[in-house]
């Protein structure tokens, strides 16, 4: 979904997985500013959006996600994964009930498979599941906005911010209300210095929740019966898993940032030593300077100096060892 306010003064596109949105408007940290600040929004237009609707909609849903969705209170916002069968992340859904339907929104492009592995387990139950990316934007609200959110919008409320499920047509008009616009660059740098996992950057196909510090936040360890969550019970019960998320300050010296997977060693062992991690996302920021979000090998030691290829970085404990 291309989105519409690619065409005010100063976007710049995004590239990659966040094509169709701005990556920002002309000043990065002045984006990045104001979202601190409490001011302006995000366009997230490009995520997917799938609702659930139906009388068995949270019960159905609880039997698949590793959250604790079958008594959600109306209004009130989670986030919840689905596991593969060994216990590794295929999705990532932020929620919201809003009374009557089941608001989720995704990674962009990954609505196919979900709508796909919904539609394959509803069974007898009472629910219709929706591909909504076409009709509705996503549009982040930073902590501390007194922005009012369209009475047309399903709102997700976060200490992050809120999020609205705003109807597509209008966004344009959203947007002339509630600028300045900041691109998503600016959102990913408060993500980064916030240490939110996002799918498809802090994770590969073999991550499993406990690595990312999501146990809690989006995996729920008092219920069961979902798939995966064998895994889940196992890790968290009788071991420790085999990475774990670190946050980065990088040098700042270095004109380039380290992309996501440059290869992390320890920087005793020198150029050749060998690989402890990877970088999944890197950002600067607009008061700590260049910072990353990486995983590394459950063993590294907390205080041990790295080199993300060729540049020296100093780590932050996210996920204990």
């Amino acid at each position: 979904m291309k989105s519409p306010l690619l065409s005010l003064p100063g976007a710049v596109p995004a590239e990659g997985v966040d094509e169709g949105v701005a990556a920002h408007y002309g000043d990065l940290f002045r984006e990045q500013r104001a979202l601190a600040d409490g001011t302006g929004f995000v366009d997230l237009s490009h995520r997917g959006v799938v609702t659930v609707t139906g009388d068995d909609r949270l019960s159905w849903l609880h039997l698949l996600l590793t959250q604790h969705v079958s008594d959600l209170p109306t209004g009130q916002a989670t986030e919840a994964l689905i596991l593969s069968a060994n216990g590794h992340i295929e999705h990532a859904l932020y929620l919201v009930d809003d009374g009557t339907t089941v608001w989720a929104h995704v990674e962009p492009g990954s609505q196919e498979a979900l709508i796909a592995y919904l539609e394959s387990m509803k069974f007898f139950y009472r629910v219709e599941v929706a591909d909504r990316t076409a009709d509705t934007a996503v549009v982040h609200l930073p902590a501390g906005s007194i922005a009012q959110a369209p009475a047309s919008a399903a709102v997700r409320e976060t200490p992050y911010g809120r999020d609205l499920f705003l109807p597509r047509e209008e966004l344009e008009a959203f947007a002339a209300e509630s600028g300045p616009a900041a691109g998503i660059l600016a959102h990913e740098a408060l993500r980064v210095e916030q240490h939110r996992p996002r799918l498809g950057f802090e994770t590969d196909h073999r991550t499993i929740p406990h690595e990312l510090g999501w146990i809690g936040t989006a995996v729920h360890l008092q219920k069961g019966c979902y798939r995966g969550q064998e895994t889940v019970a196992r890790v968290q019960n009788l071991g420790k898993p085999p990475r774990r998320l670190v946050f980065l300050h990088l040098d700042g010296s270095e004109v380039h940032l380290p992309p996501n997977g440059a290869e992390i060693r320890l920087a005793d062992d020198g150029p050749d030593g060998r690989k402890v991690g990877f970088v999944t996302t890197s950002v600067r920021h607009h008061e700590l300077g260049p910072v990353a979000l990486a995983l590394v090998k459950r063993n590294v030691p907390v205080d041990a100096r790295l080199m993300a290829e060729e540049t020296a970085a100093a780590q932050e404990t996210v996920v204990e060892p």
